[in-house]
């Protein structure tokens, strides 16, 4: 479950799992990334976070004055982080969106673009367009709470499978071979390609202490098998 990418003195960089807490939730009562940490450390300081179904690269400070430095380069602008996601849909070869993002009035935990939020930018390029979808490389140069996934939403292309700010809805082989889609005899029900957000950190890149330092989280299985079978049967012609 702990996957450990880098290691240092200051810090330690993780491919996360789709699925685990970044750190305990307000109950407590399901086990997180950090958690897990702090049995092998001693101090493991927080520096971002992803969401729980998001998989890909996350840091932790190991000191003190390492994690004042980390927050300082993840607040500002001079940390490239990317990621790559499945969005709904045709949205524009590139472009920049520039959206406020506050926290809904009326939903505890869920966000929504508003003048009145704080300043959220969000760039974005498409790597390959499908017949419905597109698999796209997102560039995010400030850190607000589900960033990426409320700003594809404003774009009317949201992430696959977003249970908030998407339809929810898995993706099912079926429903990217229509015609040719048959279920297994040894199956009552058909299992989902992906059933958590399309959404993966796959690369951070920033100087500290006058050191550079640049990593990427491999793509994982469930996206990879997506991707797969959308270039097989889901491919523009």
């Amino acid at each position: 479950m702990i996957d450990i990418l880098f290691e240092n003195d200051d810090m330690i960089v993780l491919n996360k799992p789709a699925g685990l807490f970044s750190i305990p939730d307000r109950f407590g009562k399901e086990a997180s990334l950090k958690s897990l940490l702090q049995e092998k450390y001693p101090a493991i300081f927080t520096v971002h976070r992803l969401d729980q179904h998001t998989s890909g690269l996350i840091l932790f400070a190991k000191t003190a004055e390492a994690h004042q430095e980390l927050s300082t380069l993840f607040e500002g602008r001079t940390i490239e982080k990317k990621y790559l996601g499945l969005v709904m849909g045709r949205p524009p070869q590139n472009g920049t969106i520039d959206q406020a993002i506050m926290e809904h009035p009326g939903k505890k935990g869920q966000m929504v673009t508003h003048a009145k939020g704080k300043a959220a930018q969000t760039s974005f390029e498409v790597l390959k367009y499908y017949k419905r979808y597109a698999w796209v490389c997102f560039q995010i140069h400030t850190g607000r709470t589900h960033q990426i996934r409320i700003h594809a939403q404003h774009l009317g292309n949201p992430i696959v499978a977003d249970d908030i700010y998407g339809d929810g809805e898995k993706l099912l082989l079926s429903s990217i071979k229509k015609k040719n889609f048959k279920l297994s005899k040894t199956e009552e029900e058909e299992r989902p390609l992906l059933a958590r957000q399309a959404l993966h950190a796959h690369t951070l890149q920033f100087e500290l202490n006058g050191k550079s330092f640049q990593f990427e989280a491999p793509i994982p299985k469930d996206l990879a098998a997506t991707l797969k079978q959308l270039d097989k049967w889901n491919s523009e012609k």
